[in-house]
């Protein structure tokens, strides 16, 4: 099995009130977060996926480092204890024309620890002399940038800087060992489920909420497959984080999705539709990742009266809610009475060899041919794309594939969600999205040309 192909994580870390989350949507040229002149505005972390010059990357914009007055503020801090210990490159954010404060030597100092890649950004340089950046040079960071979010300037050298660091990150061994990950909000059955498939104790279980803190890992062999259990902690709602609870970063689950071949999305059914999971579950499918949808805690519910609770529907209920991701198969467990729990290895291996399923150019372009006669792609008046032949991507572990034509960009999102449900009837893919890449061969011939004039 092809190894995942991780996405660096580039990790926005610094004091409050620097303008990270500005810069944060500077650089997705969107807004994603909320930015305000409070400091201590945002909350959680924030992530999204970034492209620049074709090099993808997960950016991540985390709290402001505050002094732990309480749990929560504690909890803030420990967001950038995470950030730097699960970020491939970490860019640390200052602010032009303030003194140098103990908040930001810690934040510098703990990025440099990590022996990763460091940015220094001195933020709001419009306020203040383009030269008075080189004072942050005493924070030890070599790397120093100007930016000022406001005026737009300064962050396509950002960029630059992420993409060439990005570039000098060491690549990580393959193996073919599956690699699956535990994920899901705190308190859903994540370490319970993750015992039960070890068949022995090897993390702390607790009734109390967010009990795991860091990743738990395991190796087991199942079928002469080896695999590698991730257990994540839980991944909190936002504004649900509470006094005494540790709050767990959504980046460390960002990372562990990104590490894995198969994620298994825990589902309360005790409380199904909680719009955080399918959050999560979009996460997954962003990533490319395979994704069993897990209903866990049916022991709690199972020994109601037959009257009260009524199986196919909540199962009905359930796929709705997860319509977007209706390739994900569904099983039910119970980590106590350990209902299908062994059946969730058959899916896992069921998904693995899906996701290595390759098909030979001639039958795809035959495949696209008897599809475009069923239903011709529409478009706009003397606009109509026309799809001439397709590739896959047999060096990428998703299933991936490219289409060539004419007016692709005229092609209705929906158009693309048909083809890949013909993939899958006609091909497979279990358990696995699927990638589709419409790419307008004219476009190409002029890029190619272009290049060549170069």
């Amino acid at each position: 099995m092809a190894a995942s192909r991780k996405l660096p994580i580039v990790a926005i870390v610094g004091r409050a009130n620097v303008g990270k989350s500005s810069l944060f949507n500077a650089i997705l040229e969107r807004r994603e977060a909320i930015v305000a002149r409070e400091a201590g505005t945002t909350r959680d972390s924030i992530s999204a996926k970034a492209d620049f010059r074709g090099q993808q990357f997960w950016i991540v914009d985390t709290a402001g480092m505050k002094d732990p007055e309480d749990d929560f503020e504690e909890s803030i801090q420990d967001q950038i204890f995470q950030a730097s210990s699960s970020a491939d490159v970490i860019v640390v954010v200052t602010e032009a024309g303030t003194a140098i404060s103990e908040e930001d030597r810690q934040v510098a100092t703990l990025a440099l620890k990590t022996k990763k890649p460091v940015i220094l950004v001195v933020n709001k340089v419009d306020r203040t002399s383009h030269d008075s950046i080189y004072d942050y040079a005493k924070l030890g960071i070599k790397d120093i940038l100007a930016t000022s979010v406001t005026q737009g300037s300064g962050i396509y050298d950002l960029l630059e800087h992420i993409s060439a660091s990005i570039a000098r990150v060491p690549a990580k061994k393959e193996d073919e060992r599956v690699k699956i990950a535990l994920l899901g909000r705190p308190n859903v059955g994540k370490s319970s489920l993750f015992n039960s498939m070890l068949n022995k104790q090897q993390a702390l279980v607790a009734a109390r909420a967010g009990t795991t803190r860091d990743i738990n890992r395991a190796i087991i062999r199942y079928r002469n497959q080896e695999m590698e259990l991730l257990d994540t902690a839980g991944i909190r709602r936002s504004g649900k984080i509470e006094r005494g609870v540790e709050h767990f970063s959504v980046l460390r689950a960002l990372s562990a999705i990104e590490e894995a071949d198969i994620c298994l999305l825990l589902v309360d059914a005790t409380e199904p539709n909680v719009a955080q999971d399918q959050r999560i579950a979009g996460m997954i499918k962003d990533a490319g990742k395979g994704l069993v949808l897990v209903l866990s805690k049916w022991d709690a519910i199972s020994d109601q009266a037959e009257e009260s609770f009524n199986f196919d529907a909540l199962i009905k209920s359930v796929s709705k809610d997860y319509e977007f991701v209706a390739w994900a198969p569904l099983m039910v467990t119970s980590s106590i009475s350990g209902q299908n729990v062994t059946k969730l290895f058959d899916l896992i291996l069921k998904i693995k060899t899906a996701r290595e399923i390759t098909v030979p150019t001639h039958e795809l372009n035959n495949w696209l041919v008897r599809a475009v006669r069923e239903h011709p792609p529409a478009g706009l008046k003397n606009h109509m794309p026309k799809l001439n032949y397709m590739v896959q991507e047999t060096d990428n572990p998703i299933p991936a594939f490219k289409i060539f034509g004419s007016q692709t960009r005229f092609i209705h999102w929906s158009y693309r969600r048909y083809l890949e449900n013909k993939l899958r009837d006609n091909f497979g893919y279990f358990g696995n999205p699927i990638q589709i890449w419409f790419i307008d061969k004219h476009a190409t011939k002029k890029d190619k040309a272009k290049g060549e004039k170069d």
